[in-house]
């Protein structure tokens, strides 16, 4: 449902464009724009779990 509507915004309409002009499929093209999503949120999740190692323990 995020890259659906990542579909509207302009830079991904580019993203979008390139690609089609490259040969790519929408299939393909809705599958790799899913890989970046997925990547992002992976980063997002491991620097927010991340423990603040500045606070002294003890």
């Amino acid at each position: 449902m995020a890259v659906v509507c990542r579909l509207h915004y302009d830079d991904t309409r580019k993203y979008v464009e390139r690609r089609t002009a490259d040969g790519k499929s929408k299939m393909e093209i809705i599958r790799c724009l899913k890989r970046y999503t997925a990547r992002e949120a992976y980063y997002l999740i491991k620097k927010d779990s991340t423990p603040n190692r500045s606070v002294r323990q003890g």
